[in-house]
């Protein structure tokens, strides 16, 4: 079919030729045959276009029946090679419609011309006519005379004569313009003659191509049609090979279904049992299951008891050990040591190195760890207080050593740690959340009221403050009055300060009077680590004096309430000028009080207790006839862990000492030797230390040389 096609095409390509032949015949005719024999010419070139054109339309329509009569085939070459071909036809196609519109142009355009050369001819030959009928009527001779006799005779036939002359140059004029314009046409047909012609030579040279590539489409057909009979064959072959493979395998299942069938009646019987086995494993599974479940939760519930019962006797026993080492600690006299975290403020978060280096053992509320160079340290202390413990909670732990005050023994609670740790906080508090000062001093009126049937107790209450190694009395008229420690002169070897006032109180309202007025007079100021930093040790002595009302005897109770100031680094603090003079007798004073703990702890036989104000002070609550507790305040940020690593091992050196059993104070007089003072009432005293310093709460910020320091005076009863 495609064959027959490119016949086909081959017949219209010399039909196409034998026209362009006949144009090419028609150009070559010489111009003077005639207008007649062109426009024959070009009718005839115009009806074979026409026909030319029926038939290629005609061919197309034939060739689109056959391709859709071929079975289509994609991936074949031969296939590729007619698309090929196809796209070339449809190149040829749309060439031969442009020279075919070329050759209309060119035709409208030799009829325009043909049409304007008639037209001048027809007006040259009208004048030309004239002209000789004109001549006809008047001779040569005769004009010639007449216009000689008419130059004589008369002017106006002169002037006919020159416009007929000028007539006769004009028209001479426009036949020359007429055969110029001629002439060019001419040359516009023989160049469209010559465009023709390149045409014919281009569709010749198409049509070589589309000969060639036909042959080679004949060529690569025959090469498909002899592959595909090739392939075809090897299937064939290969088909029939595997046929017969499957046969002879076909036979072989054949006797080895035969020789199975006795086993796979044995099989068919053995699965309707198994079948039956699997029907019934859920329900043997569940109940296996249920009583593994019942076993397991007896078995869980036996170790919950056991580990409960492990964990009651393990409690007994922690409370029963830590009962025994209290009770050896205060056998031996050693110094009771308790240790406070303080919670993470809002500046540590804000501030450089805030993470938290503090954890706790949850098992042992004595434990306590701090992280540090990657390495773990473990500090143990009588009690450890976590960052959630409130006021309340630290007291109950140092009520019942207050209560012993009662009693006639000494008591001493001292507050240790960094500057910002929170060591004022511990023992002062706040208004509506007081720390062990103000409730040791509740804690006495409640035992005074419960004992008031039996005994006749007092207390008295005396503030002072150790500043720049210099004794202050927080209460006085003239805090500024320097204060001596003396030893007592009734021969029993107590220490006393002379001029130091002593407040009785019997209310609520007087404690808050007297602290108030120790607040104010004492030294604080502002520093790098610490806003309202102690810069003085702060001692609130409580005197309980008790006679008993049935024998008459006289105890003689005594607890001491410190606050020391905090030890800092120069560095960090940025303490200037008064800041590092107090900056550093503070750091002295707890240097001399680190001796002496290293003195007691060691047994040596001299104790340098006259090395410092506060250690000379505090001889009575570490020489062996007190019972003694240190609150060591430490700071779980980063940035303090150097500090807070310090203050522990200070106070596991501390909680090593031993003081030996404390002893109590009673006398069998009613009264004691010790010189006679003047009594002064709380209201007085207050007024008094108000009345020399009315600056009130703003004076511990001023300067060293302007700030007021808090002083105490002695009331006695």
């Amino acid at each position: 079919m495609i064959s027959c096609l490119q016949e086909d095409k081959v017949k219209l390509q010399e039909e196409l030729n034998t026209a362009e032949s006949k144009q090419q015949c028609l150009g070559s005719t010489p111009p003077s045959q005639g207008t007649t024999d062109l426009e024959k010419h070009l009718a005839i070139l115009v009806l074979e276009n026409d026909r030319l054109k029926q038939e290629l339309n005609s061919s197309q329509l034939r060739f689109q029946q056959l391709r859709a009569s071929v079975p289509t085939c994609t991936d074949c070459e031969h296939s590729k090679e007619n698309s090929r071909l196809r796209e070339q036809t449809s190149v040829l196609r749309l060439e031969l419609e442009e020279k075919t519109r070329l050759l209309s142009e060119l035709e409208l355009h030799l009829k325009d011309v043909h049409q304007d050369r008639t037209e001048r001819e027809e007006r040259l030959n009208k004048r030309i006519r004239d002209c000789h009928l004109a001549l006809a009527k008047h001779p040569t001779p005769g004009m010639k005379f007449i216009s000689k006799k008419m130059e004589v005779e008369s002017l106006r036939m002169k002037q006919d004569l020159e416009e007929a002359q000028s007539r006769n140059h004009y028209l001479q004029e426009q036949i020359g313009i007429q055969r110029q314009l001629l002439t060019e046409q001419e040359q516009q047909l023989q160049g469209s003659w010559h465009t023709t012609a390149q045409l014919q030579a281009q569709i010749m040279m198409y049509e070589a191509e589309l000969e060639q590539a036909r042959g080679e489409m004949i060529v690569a057909l025959q090469a498909i049609e002899d592959e595909k009979n090739q392939t075809i064959e090897e299937v064939f072959q290969h088909a029939r090979s595997e046929m017969k493979t499957v046969h002879d395998n076909l036979n072989g299942v054949r006797m080895n279904l035969l020789s199975i069938q006795p086993a796979l009646k044995t099989l068919t019987s053995d699965y309707n049992c198994l079948k039956n086995h699997v029907r019934d494993f859920p329900c043997l599974l569940q109940d296996a299951v249920s009583q593994t479940k019942k076993d397991i939760y007896q078995a869980v519930e036996e170790a919950k008891g056991i580990n409960q019962d492990l964990l009651r006797k393990y409690k007994r026993e922690m409370q029963l050990r830590k009962k025994c080492h209290n009770e050896l600690v205060r056998l031996r006299g050693n110094i009771r040591v308790f240790c406070r975290v303080r919670p993470i403020t809002r500046e540590d978060v804000a501030g450089p190195d805030n993470r938290n280096v503090v954890s706790f053992d949850q098992d042992d509320d004595a434990v306590l760890c701090i992280s540090h160079r990657g390495k773990t340290s473990l500090f143990e202390m009588d009690k450890v207080f976590q960052p959630c413990a409130l006021q309340v909670d630290i007291f109950r732990e140092v009520q019942a050593l207050i209560t012993s005050c009662i009693d006639g023994y000494n008591v001493c609670i001292f507050a240790y740690g960094q500057t910002g740790s929170g060591k004022t906080y511990t023992m002062e508090g706040l208004p509506d959340d007081p720390g062990i000062n103000q409730r040791a001093l509740q804690h006495l009126f409640g035992e005074v009221a419960e004992r008031s049937t039996d005994w006749d107790l007092s207390i008295t209450v005396s503030m002072a403050e150790i500043y720049n190694e210099t004794l202050r009395n927080l209460l006085a008229k003239d805090p500024s009055e320097k204060l001596e420690i003396k030893l007592s002169p009734d021969g029993s070897g107590q220490l006393y300060v002379p001029g130091l006032i002593q407040i009785r109180v019997q209310s609520v309202d007087d404690i808050n009077k007297v602290f108030e007025l120790g607040r104010v007079n004492r030294a604080t100021d502002f520093t790098n680590v610490n806003e309202h930093s102690s810069r003085s040790h702060a001692l609130l002595i409580v005197s309980v004096t008790g006679i008993n009302l049935t024998s008459g005897a006289r105890t003689v109770g005594k607890l001491n309430l410190v606050d020391l100031a905090g030890s800092e680094r120069v560095g960090k603090s940025g303490a200037e000028g008064p800041r590092l003079r107090e900056a550093q007798n503070i750091n002295k004073s707890l240097l001399a009080l680190g001796d002496v703990i290293c003195a007691l702890r060691s047994k040596q036989p001299y104790i340098p207790f006259r090395n410092s104000k506060l250690t000379y002070l505090l001889q009575d609550s570490l020489s062996g006839d007190s019972k003694t507790l240190m609150m060591v305040q430490v700071s779980p940020m980063g940035k303090n862990v150097n500090e807070t690593i310090c203050s522990l091992k200070f106070a596991q050196r501390v909680r090593s000492v031993e003081l030996g059993a404390a002893g109590r104070r009673a006398e069998s007089q009613l009264c004691s030797s010790r010189q006679e003072c003047e009594l002064e009432s709380p209201h007085t005293a207050i007024q008094q230390g108000r009345h020399n310093y009315p600056g009130g709460n703003n004076v511990g910020k001023s300067t060293a040389g302007k700030r007021r320091l808090v002083t105490s005076s002695e009331v006695t009863n």
